[in-house]
């Protein structure tokens, strides 16, 4: 009797310990800690807007580099920056955190900022200076390295911002909880993926028509320091926030986790599946750290994996002790896995096909934006008699488009589309996603017609063997583009996040966001091989389609057609993808301390889930 009641007692004892840190947990995160995040994010993404939207004006300018040698190099930096984020991802996911992570990537950005801004300064850094553009000094192999070194820096930073901001950001919300506060209905009537993305939007805008006038007008001394001091409050406004943050403890490496559930099922190829899925391997206990929000049900495809979670004769899943977890002390993972596990497998899989959509479309616009400053370098670019807008914030007209669309989208858009489909979000991110892909092969082809039209009035000018001649043709014949591409991003962009992060297991939500980052580092690279082809073979100096010094003589629209041809067959493998996708399905415990009310449920598709929420 005294030990039944001292077993008792100590029972009691964990359950209270439980419950105080239940609720000390739930004091932390909320809406009150998104203001450090989105001011550390908008702060970075300033810094990030200031230092890349204008650099190929200083590699062709400061360091006197040839058009697709400059073009190629920022492509493939900013590849190198889209694929680091995996990286850092797996560093948050498997023993470093969240937080930590974005705090030192932070820290390595500014280094890398700091790098390059010491190099603006000092001439001795630089070439002699070629403002005719005609039998230039390009940039040494030494000052080139330093320009490379301080990319590194800060692409190897992105890599720990990127994946881990918009994942911190929404654990902080907690999207599964039924409590229904207030707070957490108003942040959740305006999807926070379109408040994230309204945020970096509104960023970019300031850094476009501040830091980008600086650098023409002032100096690149000047115009990349306001970027470094731009991510240094980043870092303090983010620090300062940590006592509020809801940290979630790192799952482990989930690739490890995905490998072991590989090996189980290759190790267990020739072994009969059950009829009854029932019959394979579950441990609640052993998955609790990776499945907060409920666990993923079994599904019927991709069933050879199920193989992994198969229970052999010769596999002892019984307790060793009494007060041992049912077989977590003493399982080996390489050989059995849960359904649970299985099941992330299963999801990271299904997703594929649709993330790698994103790819082809970024290849196919990865340059674009280098052509767009280019072509704008020759158009008559002023507003009134006095003022000229600068090239590179040109820019501005997408992101305004952007932010306009986005509150649009959500006010007009969504109750309009209900009453056609019954969505409570209007369409489905798919659905959302598939808009997006059709608007961007519409800007590409509207940025031909308009390249059609500059070299038109350059003929009749007689300009065409004058690359530094202003044509008489405004600039303002570049926004159109610009604006369909702003229109394109609040479809395709903002659902394509919000798909990856949700239909990606809990465990692995970085991982998911830094794929978002991966599709356009692959994209960046495919894209440099894709121009890097079109000059060696597109013919000779003065029919080539991409020149190096005189675009006036280029066949710029040959490269968008082609462009859109490749964006065209990747929006009808896109459709084809999306009509078979299945999202994951998963078990919800709507509390911890109710935890007998247990809902089965097929998960929606984000933006439905959210709104709904």
């Amino acid at each position: 009797m005294q030990s039944g009641t001292m077993k008792t007692m100590a029972e009691e004892n964990v359950e209270n310990d439980y419950i105080m840190k239940t609720n000390k947990e739930k004091k932390l995160g909320g809406i009150k800690t998104l203001p450090f995040i989105l001011a550390n994010e908008m702060c970075d993404r300033f810094a990030t807007s200031g230092f890349h939207s204008n650099m190929i004006t200083y590699l062709t300018d400061e360091l006197n580099l040839p058009l697709v040698k400059a073009s190629n190099t920022l492509a493939n930096f900013s590849g190198t920056a889209s694929l680091t984020p995996l990286l850092g991802a797996l560093v948050a996911d498997s023993f470093a955190g969240r937080f930590w992570t974005i705090t030192i990537a932070s820290v390595i950005y500014e280094l890398g900022l700091i790098i390059i801004t010491i190099s603006a300064v000092f001439p001795a850094f630089r070439p002699p200076p070629c403002p005719t553009q005609e039998n230039c000094t390009e940039a040494s192999g030494s000052q080139l390295w330093i320009l490379y070194f301080s990319l590194l820096l800060t692409s190897l930073g992105s890599g720990g911002i990127r994946p881990c901001v918009v994942t911190f950001a929404a654990d902080q919300l907690n999207y599964k909880t039924k409590v229904s506060t207030k707070s957490v209905i108003n942040i959740q009537k305006w999807n926070f993926f379109n408040w994230y993305y309204f945020c970096m939007i509104f960023a970019s805008v300031a850094a476009l028509t501040v830091v980008v006038y600086v650098q023409d007008h002032v100096g690149w001394g000047w115009g990349l320091g306001i970027p470094t001091l731009a991510m240094a409050v980043s870092v303090v406004a983010f620090v300062i926030g940590s006592p509020l943050y809801k940290k979630l403890k790192p799952g482990g490496s989930p690739l490890v986790r995905l490998a072991q559930v590989i090996v189980a099922a290759f190790h267990k190829r020739n072994a009969l599946l059950p009829h009854d899925p029932k019959l394979l391997y579950e441990n609640p206990q052993l998955d609790a750290d990776i499945s907060v929000h409920g666990k993923l049900l079994h599904t019927n495809q991709l069933r050879w994996f199920d193989r992994a979670a198969i229970v052999l004769a010769t596999e002892n899943i019984e307790p060793k002790e009494e007060n041992e977890e049912v077989g977590s002390a003493h399982l080996n993972l390489w050989r059995l896995s849960t359904v649970h596990r299985v099941e992330e497998l299963k999801s990271m899989v299904r997703l594929l096909p649709i993330w790698a959509a994103a790819i082809l479309l970024v290849a196919s616009s990865s340059h674009t934006h280098s052509f767009i400053i280019q072509q704008a370098r020759s158009m008559d670019r002023h507003i009134s008699h006095s003022f000229e807008i600068e090239p590179a914030s040109l820019q501005i007209f997408g992101f305004l488009t952007t932010l306009l669309a986005l509150p649009l989208y959500e006010r007009l858009f969504v109750p309009f589309a209900l009453r056609f489909t019954g969505n409570p979000s209007g369409i489905t991110c798919l659905q959302r996603m598939g808009v997006g892909f059709a608007i961007n092969i519409l800007s590409t082809l509207v940025a031909s017609f308009v390249e059609i039209k500059r070299k038109s009035v350059a003929f009749h000018h007689n300009l065409l063997d004058n690359p530094k001649a202003v044509i008489p043709i405004s600039v303002f014949w570049l926004v159109p583009q610009g604006c369909l591409h702003g229109l394109g991003e609040v479809f395709m962009h903002v659902g394509h996040l919000e798909f990856l992060y949700d239909q990606s297991p809990e465990s692995m939500r970085s991982t998911a966001a830094a794929l978002y980052w991966v599709a356009i580092a692959i994209g960046s690279y495919v894209g440099t091989v894709i121009v890097t082809l079109v000059h060696k073979y597109s013919g000779n100096s003065t029919r080539n389609w991409l020149p190096d010094r005189n675009l006036n003589r280029g066949r710029l629209e040959y490269y968008y057609w082609l462009s859109g041809g490749i964006q065209v067959v990747n929006l009808i493998y896109y459709v084809a993808c999306a009509r078979y996708y299945t999202s994951k399905p998963l078990e919800e415990v709507s509390d911890p301390r109710e935890e007998q009310e247990v809902k089965l449920s097929k998960v929606k598709l984000p933006s439905s889930q959210m709104s709904d929420a």
